[in-house]
Order: structure tokens, then C-alpha cells, then sequence
């Protein structure tokens, strides 16, 4: 009985999805329309990304470096040794993201 309706319920929702869906076809040119969007919208974009999302996964990075400093000098008090590959791959990608407005828009 619990499988019956396992079953049903999965039907009615497949047939309910298929009903809900609507196929788009298009017609002319899709990748004129895309590419004067982003001819448009490109401005704006970079102005965004430059000046919000980079500056937020840069302090982001930031705040992990120095939290893992100081987990580093942790370790070494405790153990005496000092992994630094964690350490070496924030600064890595700190740096990555530091510079990356200056050439990013080049490659997009």
C-alpha cells in the first residue's frame, strides 16, 4: 500500500510538472540579443563586481589569513613544527583576487 502511493504521488507530480511547462522556442538571432545585453549591462556589471564582490571575498580571504596565522603560531607553540601550505594557498588566492580586477574584464 505504502509503495502504491509512493507511486501515485509520483505520477500526479511528474504530470503536474508536465503540465506547468511551457516549451520556448526561439527565433532570429539568440546570440545578437545576448551579446547586445552584455554590451549594455557590462558597465554595470563591472562596476558591481569591482566594487562589491571582490572587496567582500578580499576581506573574506583577509580574515582567513590572519585567522590562520594564528593558528599556525598555535601549532607551532604546541607541536614545535609549522605547516604552511594552508597559509601559503589564502595568501595565494589574497593575492589572486587582489590583482584580479586589473586583467579579469580582459579575459571576459
Amino acid at each position: 500500500m505504502r509503495s502504491k502511493k509512493k507511486l501515485i504521488a509520483a505520477a500526479s507530480s511528474v504530470c503536474f510538472a508536465a503540465m506547468m511547462s511551457l516549451t520556448a522556442y526561439a527565433s532570429g538571432d539568440v546570440a545578437g540579443a545576448v551579446q547586445s545585453t552584455w554590451t549594455t549591462a557590462r558597465s554595470q556589471v563591472v562596476s558591481v563586481v569591482n566594487n562589491v564582490v571582490f572587496p567582500v571575498i578580499d576581506v573574506i580571504l583577509a580574515v582567513l589569513l590572519f585567522v590562520k596565522i594564528g593558528m599556525l603560531y598555535m601549532d607551532y607553540r604546541k607541536h614545535g613544527q609549522i605547516e604552511w601550505t594552508p597559509a601559503a594557498i589564502l595568501f595565494g588566492c589574497l593575492i589572486f583576487t587582489l590583482t584580479a580586477p586589473l586583467y579579469i574584464w580582459s579575459i571576459v
